[in-house]
């Protein structure tokens, strides 16, 4: 019921604000889409692809995370800190591992709905995007990573500011350097090694990859249900160990 009660929690909170929700979501990727992929990407290609079929993939990875951070890392930030009201889950009889779930999981939602919002604007655009239940389950997973990661972050800052640095350290690089807007190939081989290991990177490659007709990979969707684990009991052991949240 904890995980429920939190989905369902996500849940009101877009459904008051949907219009509002789909607006900040569809800003970002629109003009990347325009600036990248009709601006400069109408004079590039990328191994016999247009730029803009391989700029989408990498966009939609991209929102899905953003989104899913966002949504829970915002939120949960401002309960704990001026509502005041994430301590009514810590005494009530609701597990706190299925809690950080539920939240980790309406995060993901409101990052597969950001994606599905730029394949709405892409496709009719005429980029050519092969989609199969692997896509989407690529798009839940990243969402699931990033949705746990937005628990972490706002149990671990101290203001609401910190939220805000903590997306600048770790999102805002991720955006650039993650295999979303060009190839690693490009990146020195030094700095490759990180990156590859990082969440988006598994995420934008496997949504590029399947886009092209090809098999997800199992070690890529692995690596990213790792991340979500991880990052959620990360959530629940340091809710457990600090003492005034």
């Amino acid at each position: 019921m904890g995980i429920v009660t939190a989905i369902w929690e996500k849940w009101v909170e877009f459904k008051f604000e949907w219009s509002k929700i789909t607006a900040a979501a569809v800003v970002s990727p629109l003009l990347y889409m325009i600036a990248l992929g009709w601006g400069l990407g109408s004079m590039t290609r990328m191994d016999n692809i247009r730029y803009i079929d391989f700029l989408v993939p990498g966009l939609i990875a991209m929102s899905t995370m953003n989104n899913s951070f966002s949504a829970v890392a915002n939120a949960l930030n401002n309960q704990r800190i001026f509502e005041h009201s994430f301590e009514q889950v810590i005494i009530s009889p609701t597990s706190l591992g299925e809690y950080v779930i539920g939240q980790s999981i309406g995060g993901s939602l409101r990052g597969i709905y950001s994606g599905i919002l730029v394949l709405l604007i892409a496709l009719p655009c005429g980029v050519s995007l092969k989609l199969s239940p692997g896509f989407f389950l690529v798009m839940f997973l990243n969402g699931l990573a990033f949705g746990a990661m937005g628990v972490l972050a706002a149990i671990l800052s101290v203001t609401h500011s910190d939220v805000g640095r903590f997306s600048t350290f770790i999102i805002t690089p991720m955006t650039f350097l993650c295999n979303t807007l060009f190839p690693l190939e490009q990146i020195p081989r030094a700095i490759q090694i990180l990156i590859e290991w990082m969440p988006l990177t598994h995420a934008s490659s496997q949504l590029r990859s399947i886009s092209y007709g090809q098999a997800p990979s199992l070690f890529s969707i692995l690596v990213l249900a790792a991340y979500s684990v991880l990052f959620m009991v990360l959530s629940v052991f340091f809710i457990n160990k600090k003492k005034n949240l």
